[in-house]
């Protein structure tokens, strides 16, 4: 993520931010990626804090007007946990634009969300987070960094956030508009495997069994090895992760020896190969300093061969998506539909 300027004095702000120090009050332009004053603001922004433009009639901005359901803004902190889920929501969608996804210039479908959280007026109610035909829903309870913690321990996973959440799911929609390619198709099924193979019992074995002994020299985490789809998502959501290590270092002017310079784009980074050894190579540093604090690691996976090979892969199709954004269109459905 970039560190942008102030419109009014220059200083540095950030994607977060309602206004400036000098006093300026700002929003932010997803179509221009930079802040802006005299803009109508997006009708959330007392609500939740959403700090971009509006767009539509509604006067929701490109962000909220994703969301079709929010979750019961009666109930505790549930207008909290909308406002830090939809935060993150805007970050991966301000990340993907800058591959060309979901702006002006893009005439394929955008996803829809239900932002849904288990404390209702009705009592305790489940939500399984997941993609169907273009609408993604999300748990918001996971905003709760107590409660996605306990979550990720019992899952024994080593990375659960909300902005993983949201890459994750979302790369499911982005194989839904790629698929309709069958160039990408033919390619994706010689790395990831059958997409059409029975999602429902490929997960059902993998809750009974696990992952197999082996996952990590083809996968890059234990639940891709669960089924075609879920390896798509959870790769395509590392690419999201290293690309925006690396991008957030050289907007901060972190380095790890003389990788990334100062105001690299690594948006614009053609070699994915490049960019994956830069973003691996600044992942250990930070888990060194991370440790330094008895903080969790800042990236701990390790990348097998193949597991990299899928990702140069994911990259390409993904940051491609300018190319191609016109010619593809989100009509394939997904059956049944992958988590």
């Amino acid at each position: 993520m970039r560190v942008y300027t102030c419109p009014a004095c220059n200083e540095p702000v950030y994607f977060r931010n309602l206004g400036c120090s000098c006093g300026a009050e700002l929003s932010y332009d997803p179509e221009q990626d930079r802040f802006v004053q005299g803009a109508a603001w997006c009708s959330n922004r007392q609500k939740i804090a959403c700090n971009w433009i509006a767009e539509d009639k509604d006067g929701h901005c490109r962000s909220c007007s994703m969301t079709e359901i929010i979750p019961d803004a009666f109930r505790d902190n549930n207008v909290s946990l909308w406002s830090d889920a939809e935060f993150a929501k805007r970050w991966v969608l301000s990340n993907l634009s800058r591959w060309g996804w979901f702006t002006n210039n893009d005439a394929g479908a955008r996803p829809r969300f239900h932002l849904l959280s288990e404390d209702t007026r009705k009592g305790e109610k489940p939500v399984i987070m997941g993609h169907a035909d273009g609408l993604i829903t999300i748990n918001v309870i996971e905003a709760d960094p107590v409660e996605r913690e306990r979550r990720r321990d019992d899952l024994s996973e080593r990375l659960r956030t909300m902005n993983a959440h949201f890459r994750h799911e979302i790369a499911h929609f982005l194989q839904l508009r790629l698929s309709e390619d069958d160039t990408f198709l033919k390619e994706f099924r010689a790395l990831f495997g059958d997409e059409t193979a029975d999602y429902g019992e490929a997960l059902k074995a993998y809750y009974a069994n696990g992952a197999p002994p082996d996952f990590e020299q083809r996968h890059v985490t234990r639940y891709a090895s669960s089924h075609p789809h879920e390896d798509w998502a959870e790769t395509a959501a590392h690419v999201m992760h290293l690309t925006d290590i690396v991008d957030s270092a050289a907007a901060s002017g972190l380095q790890r020896g003389d990788r990334p310079t100062f105001g690299y784009d690594a948006y614009a980074e053609p070699d994915a190969e490049a960019l994956i050894s830069q973003a691996v190579d600044l992942g250990l540093a930070l888990n060194h300093v991370n440790r330094s604090m008895g903080l969790q690691d800042l990236y701990p996976f390790v990348i097998s061969p193949l597991a990299r090979q899928k990702m140069v892969f994911t990259h390409g199709a993904i940051s491609n998506s300018r190319r191609s954004s016109n010619a593809v269109q989100a009509q394939r459905e997904f059956s049944p539909a992958p988590n």
